[in-house]
């Protein structure tokens, strides 16, 4: 009985340790800032995507901590490439599944293992608008 809760608790940790990797080091990664109700900084790191001249993040879960500080105050920093921008986060639920194809498309195998654990129903796309 202890080596099968072994064997389990073993295969537990895999898993997380493959979901983390797939989403850290799967392909391009921006780190999104945001601020909590406190007006402290958090970052997020993110897949991203280009679509008709906007950069898009997609949230997993709609109720996402940082969608969820965002929604709050959509004025944001995002690091891509070794530059930081600021911009108005909105939002983009009619172009969810457009943008989970092209993330999909991107990350291939890592977008597959996220997926695992992602419920597409639940996904929420967001544009970066560049703030004037």
């Amino acid at each position: 009985m202890a080596k099968i809760l072994l064997l389990l608790v073993a295969l537990a940790v895999g898993f997380v340790v493959t979901i983390a990797l797939a989403s850290e080091f799967g392909g391009e990664v921006v780190v999104l800032h945001t601020r909590d109700e406190g007006g402290a900084e958090r970052t997020t790191s993110l897949w991203v995507v280009d679509r008709q001249g906007f950069q898009y993040l997609r949230a997993g879960d709609g109720g996402s901590a940082w969608l969820e500080r965002l929604r709050r105050n959509p004025e944001v920093d995002v690091e891509r490439a070794g530059e930081t921008a600021r911009y108005q986060a909105v939002p983009a639920p009619e172009l969810t599944p457009e943008i989970d194809a092209m993330m999909a498309e991107k990350y291939r195998i890592a977008d597959r293992i996220i997926s695992v654990i992602r419920d597409p129903s639940k996904s929420m796309a967001v544009r970066l608008v560049p703030a004037s």
